[in-house]
């Protein structure tokens, strides 16, 4: 299965400083493109001149597009050709790899690359390799080695006999080697679990990675005699023919103590055995310093379910929304469209990490408003219905409370009597979608809701929930177990799209492209499954004929021709990213509940 469950010890790891790693020419091909090792500071020239457009002694470059001169930031190649170097689509401009792996490629060396979402996966347009003296050609005068003119999208930069050697060094090692993590068979991953998790949904995100690494594995198959590995069913023809497939390893890196020890731990799980990427991931408090490790380690972190995402911007990590941050600006933006607004907002929280955050953030969204915003904390262990009635006291009509509570609190609300004010609760903390509120409460009482609608919402999860019975997989939490098996479908439908352009920033840029195309186009086809189905559940009854198994069966609507179609393949009304961007889904209603956890929108959906 190569799946590992890591556990920390517990003690701190010497913190060990970390530098900026410069592909090596430790490949035949990487030495035969590189011409020896390229001095560390004309590397480090050209990533500027790449990345930010600063040149010799931090002059900014100066480059010619369409007449007019740029400079800087605005002129560095980073905009169009990306990290990566592997180019990307704007409009319909398609600006071509210009890695190492691609520049100087013979025509015969077939370099594939996935840049344009609306066509099939092509071959670079072959041409003859770059030198020192027609890569300087293209970049200062547009000339390209055929000695024809590139598109005038292409600025003319005015590089001098020191910087233009720099660039042409960094393009020469910029994804030519394979990011740590991967090999020609097998791509490690990790995955990283916090303390505060309780047991329950501790094993049951674990069995899901488990049973998804086990269901990956057992679909990839060595299909020649050196070793290249494809699919049970094809993807493409491209990753048939190249044989890009790989076995997955995942390590579950389970930390321990404290917060301010983790970034040690993380540091010597790395140092041991580095992944390609942190996939999924499970935390119920304090994320930010596996976020800071991703970012300092120059690791992905691909869509943990979280309370409160990290922050800090650039960002190595890709999260499904917000969290409780995006639930206080919804709440904001939603008390603040009102007539009359409230003249106080009381939080309620416990002392905890994300209760705490949480209140900040609607204060801060809050501010300049009027609105009289007071934080009233419950103390861990303390019972609710002892705690609550006194912070509750006096509060009258022109009041409203946000109550930042986990679900066992919200449970023990029966023992409380709601008062005249508005409530509002955190869908998150409380795990709305599964545990309805105390029935005394739901006349006065919303939800911040960051998810899709029930109805539409069931729809959307058909296959996740045909995947879970089918593995015999217990739902403990709909949305952390959803959120998984979204997290490892697309990371590998994304690993497929890359082939053996194996980049970590590469698998960042392939997410932001491909999520939204990936998301609509498998909803279509999961509409079409479930009419399909639909179908054949007809014909079982009128002909007493098995043809489905049980845990499809289970699934399929009463009448699935008439349904609507589903609109994602989440909890989330939609996903997507663009670049730069970093939280899929933007917004967000405000609902009440009516039987069991049924809701009701009361507004449209905001986007704060």
């Amino acid at each position: 299965m190569n799946v590992r469950v890591v556990r920390s010890m517990g003690w701190r790891f010497v913190m060990l400083a970390w530098a900026l790693l410069v592909s090596a020419s430790g490949s035949a091909y990487a030495q035969s493109n590189t011409a020896g090792a390229a001095d560390v500071d004309t590397v480090a020239l050209g990533r500027s001149i790449y990345e930010r457009g600063i040149g010799q002694s931090g002059v900014p470059v100066n480059g010619l597009r369409d007449g007019k001169t740029l400079s800087g930031a605005s002129v560095a190649c980073i905009n169009c050709h990306r990290s990566s170097g592997l180019g990307q689509v704007e409009a319909d401009i398609l600006i071509p790899p210009i890695a190492g792996n691609f520049l100087y490629a013979k025509p015969a060396e077939k370099r594939l690359v996935n840049m344009d979402p609306r066509v099939s996966k092509f071959f670079n347009q072959a041409h003859e390799p770059y030198t020192n003296v027609s890569l300087a050609a293209a970049i200062r005068e547009g000339t390209n080695n055929d000695g024809r003119s590139m598109s005038t999208v292409m600025p003319r930069f005015a590089l001098n006999d020191v910087e233009m050697p720099a660039l042409a060094a960094y393009l020469k090692q910029l994804s030519v080697e394979w990011s740590a993590g991967v090999t020609a068979g097998h791509i490690h991953l990790a995955t990283v679990i916090t303390p505060e998790v309780d047991a329950p949904r501790r094993q049951a995100f674990i069995s899901m990675m488990q049973a998804i690494v086990r269901q990956k594995n057992g679909s990839t198959v060595l299909t020649t005699a050196d070793q290249k590995r494809t699919r049970h069913h094809m993807v493409s023809a491209a990753e048939l023919m190249l044989g890009t497939e790989r076995t997955w390893d995942l390590d579950i890196w389970e930390l321990q103590g404290t917060s301010d020890t983790w970034a040690a731990q993380l540091q010597a799980r790395y140092q041991q055995n580095p992944p390609f990427a942190i996939v999924s991931g499970l935390g119920a408090g304090n994320w930010q310093p596996v976020h800071d490790f991703c970012d300092h380690a120059h690791v992905p972190c691909w869509f943990p379910s979280v309370l409160l995402p990290g922050a800090s911007e650039p960002s190595q990590s890709l999260y499904f929304s917000g969290g409780v941050a995006l639930e206080a600006a919804i709440l904001a933006k939603h008390l603040t469209s009102q007539i009359k607004l409230p003249k106080h907002l009381i939080q309620i929280t416990r002392d905890d990490f994300a209760g705490a955050a949480a209140a900040q953030n609607l204060k801060t969204n809050l501010a300049g408003t009027g609105i009289d915003v007071q934080v009233r904390v419950l103390p861990i262990g303390v019972a609710l219905d002892n705690a609550l009635p006194p912070l509750l006291k006096g509060l009258g009509r022109d009041s409203v409370v946000m109550f930042w509570l986990p679900a066992q609190d919200i449970a023990s609300l029966a023992a409380v009597k709601p008062g005249g004010h508005t409530s509002y609760f955190s869908a998150l903390m409380g795990r709305a979608v599964e545990f309805p509120l105390p029935e005394a409460w739901k006349r006065s009482a919303l939800w911040v809701y960051p998810y899709e609608l029930p109805d539409q919402r069931m729809r959307n999860l058909d296959y996740f929930n045909i995947w879970m019975a089918s593995r015999k997989l217990p739902i403990v939490d709909l949305a952390m177990q959803s959120e998984v098996y979204f997290a490892m479908g697309f990371l590998t439908d994304t690993l497929s799209d890359m082939m053996d352009n194996l980049y970590r920033d590469y698998l960042i840029e392939r997410a932001e492209t491909m999520l939204s195309q990936r998301e609509g186009a498998k909803s279509e086809q999961e509409t079409r499954d479930r009419v399909f189905l639909g179908r054949a559940g007809d014909l079982e009854k009128k002909h007493g004929e098995k043809t489905i198994d049980a845990a499809t069966r289970i699934a399929i609507p009463e009448k699935a021709e008439g349904n609507a179609a589903s609109h994602g393949t989440t909890l989330y009304s939609h996903l997507s990213l663009a670049a730069g961007q970093r939280f899929a889904s933007k917004g967000g209603y405000i609902v009440s509940q009516g039987e069991g956890t049924a809701v009701n929108a009361v507004s449209p959906m905001i986007f704060p």
